[in-house]
């Protein structure tokens, strides 16, 4: 409004002067409303770009996602720097490879020598050692060929009756073309290498010069998964008697449909299961009536464990809060006062692994509590500025018994890391292979990734209990099982 037009008005008398000041209150207040409109609009917006952002910025720091889905703009996972070089240190210990004993030695080459610097010619009556001989012991393959046994069922005539009769062959050698060691060394490749079935075909044939076809390496991974059946079962009996196991689950396929790879394992035993979902059905049809501890994430599917029962992953707690330190106002503090605690709670239990001191973790548990239960509840407490953590929060403060398991429970670790690196081998199988075509092919994988896993746990070969396997399985004699 120019200053003529104002004059005008107030010329015209009260009236008009309070008609135009009303008019202009009107508007401010339209305005006033259409600004505060725009900034709850602005402030929506903000927080969901910011949820984006957080999204986007999702790693395996900071989420379950495994390391393989990081973005090329992920932070690197390595320790922090020490300013040393890489490799050996200057003035650290050597280790080098140390020799076999005499017995294990296949053959001796003595190599004397020819002349000495003088230009002296040695003879052979002057070849008489002078101390202790240099020693150098070198490793090689023999020669691998396939050996070709064939069995020949003979018929003969019988003096009485002129009938012909012909002779069976026995049950271990008429079941398959192929041996139980090299059935064994195929399904070791496929399953602990994880190698294809094409690659096996060339394999066997480059290595072993073996003719086998891609479907003849599934018929053998087919029979090798008939013959651990019994093993299989009782894998499953053993941990559900077990004082404390981890439990975990991941994802998996059968032509192309969902579906779950359920594993369960203690310090020398593994039983991995394919189920059609991730539900808690499936977690107790798994563990049954057992008693033992179970250590997993925070999963629902577990929620019906007793607490007492329970231990929560502190590795996936510390990725959670993780999440929240990267938040902001009090959601940020939530997550900086979580990872301030699981590194306490880590560095107790590495005490108690070098001192073995129970009673010194237990004080040091409680002092944890008392000192940290206080600020959860803090934060789970119904207030605008929780809406980001209190969810968390409160999980916690429900769960709260089952954090804290492994310091009154011998073998009881804080982490679920032993069942997350034992279904590894399982989950790169499935990124290679795309996972099962059938059901029956899930059984089989399953069988299989047991038998390997609990080998590994064990320290044994894989290769040598195949065999063993494969090779009672066929005269029909009982199967080994994996005690």
């Amino acid at each position: 409004m120019e200053r003529a037009e104002a004059e005008a008005i107030y010329d015209q008398g009260r009236e008009a002067v309070v008609e135009v000041l009303l008019a202009m209150d009107r508007r401010i207040q339209q305005l006033e409303a259409h600004v505060a409109r725009q900034d709850e609009r602005i402030a929506k917006q903000d927080e969901r770009i910011a949820q984006l952002e957080r999204r986007l910025n999702r790693s395996s720091k900071n989420s379950s996602q495994p390391p393989s889905a990081d973005g090329p703009g992920a932070p690197k996972r390595s320790k922090d720097p020490s300013g040393r070089p890489r490799g050996g240190q200057i003035g650290h210990e050597g280790k080098g490879r140390p020799f076999l004993p005499a017995w294990a030695v296949d053959e001796v080459v003595e190599h004397w020598p020819e002349h000495c610097s003088c230009g002296h010619v040695f003879g052979e009556d002057e070849r008489v050692a002078v101390g202790d001989p240099l020693r150098h012991q070198v490793e090689e393959l023999p020669l691998i060929t396939i050996k070709v046994t064939e069995h020949r069922a003979q018929r003969v005539r019988c003096p009485g009756c002129e009938e012909r009769t012909r002779a069976e062959l026995p049950r271990e050698v008429s079941q398959s073309a192929f041996g139980p060691r090299l059935e064994a060394a195929i399904a070791t490749l496929s399953v602990r290498n994880r190698v294809s079935r094409r690659d096996a075909v060339e394999l066997c044939e480059e290595l072993f010069g073996s003719r086998i076809s891609t479907g003849t390496v599934d018929g053998i991974l087919t029979r090798a998964g008939e013959a651990l059946s019994d093993p299989h079962a009782d894998l499953l009996e053993r941990l559900r008697c077990a004082h404390a196991v981890n439990m975990d689950e991941t994802g998996w396929r059968t032509a192309g449909e969902r579906r779950a790879l359920w594993g369960i394992f203690d310090d020398r035993h593994g039983y991995l299961h394919v189920a059609k979902d991730r539900h808690e059905d499936r977690a107790k049809e798994l563990l049954a009536d057992t008693k033992a501890i179970v250590t997993s994430d925070r999963w629902w599917a577990y929620s019906h464990l007793p607490l007492a029962r329970r231990q929560l992953c502190w590795a996936h707690l510390k990725r959670d809060f993780a999440a929240h330190a990267e938040g902001l106002g009090t959601e940020k503090e939530f997550g900086q006062r979580g990872l301030e605690l699981c590194d306490r709670v880590f560095w107790a239990a590495e005490v108690f692994k070098h001192t073995r001191d129970r009673r010194a973790l237990e004080l040091t548990v409680r002092r944890l509590q008392r000192e940290y239960k206080p600020l959860i509840r803090g934060y789970a407490a119904k207030r605008a500025r929780n809406r980001h953590c209190r969810g968390m929060a409160r999980n916690l403060l429900k769960a709260w018994p089952a954090l804290w398991t492994f310091a009154k429970h011998p073998g009881v670790e804080p982490t679920n890391n032993h069942a997350e690196r034992a279904l590894r081998s399982a989950v790169i199988y499935r990124k290679i292979s795309l996972g099962s075509q059938s059901e029956a092919g899930e059984l089989r994988t399953a069988r299989l990734f047991s038998a390997h896993t609990t080998c590994r746990l064990q320290g044994r070969s894989l290769f040598v209990y195949l065999t063993d396997v494969i090779g009672t399985h066929a005269r029909g004699d009982p199967v080994p099982l994996l005690s």
